[in-house]
């Protein structure tokens, strides 16, 4: 019988021996990696965490001591200890386990977090309101890694956790010298330094014990050999960075050494005021092919073979090669041409870039708000900078984007991955907010390339754009077959792409976004075989909405617009605006909502934003504009200005 069938709850964690916590800890590294390898999921940074994990339960009483896992990936381990093992055969599946945190499932799990640098913040505000009402027993844990305490939102933090003398509130910095990749910056070297030298912490503990027992001149001796420690410490990592704050500092600690971590856990829940306790881990700890895995340590993995770790399915091209590459060819011909991105260097493509041209990449680790302003500082310099994030992340910058970046006119090109759905991570990742983002900002230009032809022709655009900032959007995923053009409207990067034409104008014109062009022109196809002529045209650069798009949509009666982004305030909101007022224009596009974790075919089929369902509301949409106003009224179908964001609220 597994010691995982026996974990119910942390109490049964907290009951067991040295040698059953041994024996847990190896079947929940065999357990995760069984799971994970089915359908895929973080692993290396749960592999990470086991024992800390263990030891975190085993110290503090969960749900009343909260328990914050920073980003929460790694919460896999929390979710076995909170009696969730059995929920895993449907991890990041509808309605089955999610990958991160989340308060519906458990009363363990108090914050549903999946962006990085955020625990500390929300510790904080949980340990001020124990404090308010009065319930000083109780202790919030918040577990950061290096790579999130790259955030600058984790210092603000900090600083004032720190002035909350008598507030306990413990935090453990899980110190593995990676976030998604290894962790770069000035601390991230300090932190390096100190890991290399592991060992003498534990020496000089040995040596405490025997000096505090040598009669006479042990004590005197210690007092000399602790001031050389802290000399030696603030040499590789100035803990009085923590101290000065007024953190009260403990470790290093081998994070995969459960009785030390558990002591070190105690003194700290014993000290009743902010403690910091610093934990050196391995991410990946005890399966071998991940370990081998320098680029990402099995971070996030599709579905593998979990006796060798070899993926199970053949790779596809993504949007993320295709710009990776055309980006390297780019800075070959232009040496302004400089990237920048926050920790996700491989994810988003710039690997090619940061090999080929190391000292024209800045990896700024997660600060996507610095990468922003920082790209603007480029662009003074008279560099061009282009700026890899995923979709998701981009909300973080909204500020810097339109006050440093388009108030001051910089030519900065931000490329945005994993935009629209983006499937099993569920709604903190979806990427359908960048888009109405980009409306919001003046000036700025954005394309949403539907292929991988159309995203090297706008990277080329972009790339001569130096007096706003441009953006670029496309989906996780394979990228989808070419779609050529019919014939081209314009010329340059005014251009309008026709991808599909049936008869003269005077039905409808499907205005195609990005990726779903594609469902666009299926939608024209099944249109035609009820009879129903329509157009569908890709703008290319769909912000802001083109003089010349708007002449085209005066010679249709019915205009559609289809967008994988949220429907208040996207693209078809800004087509809308920009037509006349009796314009009919039907908008298209994900309703305005957090939509839960499932794949990215099935949530567009369920949001109606497939071939067949385009056509269908179209038909619909088409046929209830024919009659009169008394008769839609009468049907409860009301006017396109009443209800301009059907379907699929």
């Amino acid at each position: 019988m597994s010691q995982i069938d026996r974990i119910t709850s942390p109490a049964a964690v907290r009951a067991a021996s040295p040698e059953q916590l041994t024996e847990l800890a190896a079947d929940i590294r065999r357990f995760l990696v069984d799971k994970v390898s089915k359908r895929g999921g973080h692993l290396g940074p749960n592999l990470g965490v086991v024992e800390l994990t263990l030891a975190l339960h085993r110290v503090f009483d969960s749900p009343a001591d909260p328990i914050l896992f920073d980003t929460g990936h790694q919460s896999y381990v929390h979710k076995i200890v909170t009696g969730r093992a059995g929920d895993f055969d449907q991890l990041r599946v509808r309605s089955g386990l999610s990958g991160y945190p989340d308060r519906a499932e458990s009363e363990h799990d108090w914050v549903g977090n999946s962006h990085a640098s955020t625990s500390l913040s929300y510790a904080d505000g949980m340990a001020k309101a124990f404090d308010v009402r009065g319930e000083k027993n109780r202790t919030v844990v918040a577990v950061i890694g290096d790579g999130a305490m790259t955030g600058g939102m984790a210092w603000e933090a900090l600083n004032n956790i720190a002035a909350g003398k008598d507030r306990p509130l413990v935090i453990v910095f899980n110190d593995n010298g990676r976030s998604y990749a290894p962790t770069t910056g000035g601390m991230a070297e300090r932190l390096a330094a100190l890991r290399l030298k592991p060992g003498y912490e534990q020496m000089l503990g040995a040596v405490k014990g025997g000096l505090l027992r040598a009669p006479g001149i042990g004590r005197p001796m210690f007092g000399v050999l602790h001031a050389m420690k802290s000399a030696i410490k603030d040499f590789f990592l100035p803990q009085t960075l923590f101290q000065d704050l007024g953190l009260k500092y403990l470790g290093p600690v081998d994070g995969h050494d459960i009785g030390a971590v558990e002591r070190a856990l105690q003194r700290a829940k014993g000290f009743r005021g902010p403690v910091l306790v610093h934990c050196i881990t391995n991410k990946g700890q005890g399966y071998p092919p991940a370990l081998a895995d320098e680029a990402e340590m099995m971070h996030s993995p599709a579905a593998f073979d979990p006796d060798t770790g070899k993926p199970l399915a053949a790779g596809v091209r993504t949007f993320g090669q295709v710009f990776g590459e055309e980006l390297v060819r780019h800075a070959a011909i232009r040496d302004d041409v400089v990237a920048i991105t926050a920790a996700m260097s491989g994810p988003t493509g710039l690997g090619p870039f940061a090999e080929h041209y190391p000292d024209r990449f800045y990896d700024v680790g997660i600060a996507e708000q610095h990468a922003l302003t920082s790209a603007a500082g480029l662009s003074f310099g008279g560099l061009h900078p282009v700026v890899a994030l995923y979709s998701t992340f981009l909300n973080r910058a909204f500020d810097q984007l339109l006050m440093d970046c388009a108030l001051h006119g910089r030519g900065v090109t931000v490329v945005l991955d994993r935009a629209g759905i983006t499937g099993e991570d569920g709604p903190s990742h979806h990427g359908m907010w960048d888009m109405t983002i980009a409306a919001t900002v003046p000036a700025l230009r954005l394309a949403a390339p539907r292929d991988g032809a159309t995203l090297r022709a706008e990277l080329a655009e972009a790339l001569d754009v130096d007096d706003r900032p441009t953006l670029l959007r496309y989906p996780k995923g394979a990228v989808p077959q070419e779609l050529p053009a019919v014939r081209r409207i314009g010329s340059g990067d005014a251009a309008i792409d026709v991808l599909y034409e049936r008869e003269a104008p005077g039905g409808v014109l499907l205005i195609g976004v990005g990726v779903l062009a594609a469902a666009a022109v299926e939608a024209a196809e099944r249109l035609a075989d009820h009879g129903i002529d329509a157009t569908v045209v890709d703008p290319r650069w769909v912000l802001p909405v083109s003089p010349e798009l708007v002449e085209l949509a005066s010679e249709y009666r019915h205009v559609v617009t289809v967008e994988d982004g949220g429907r208040s305030g996207g693209v078809g909101a800004a087509i809308r605006d920009a037509l006349p007022t009796d314009a009919d224009v039907l908008v298209l596009g994900l309703p305005q909502d957090f939509l839960e974790a499932a794949s990215r075919s099935d949530l567009l089929a369920e949001k109606g934003l497939t071939g067949q369902a385009i056509a269908r509301t179209v038909a619909g949409h088409v046929s209830g504009a024919a009659r009169t106003p008394g008769e839609r009224r009468r049907s409860g179908d009301e006017s396109r200005s009443a209800r301009p964001e059907h379907p699929g609220r």
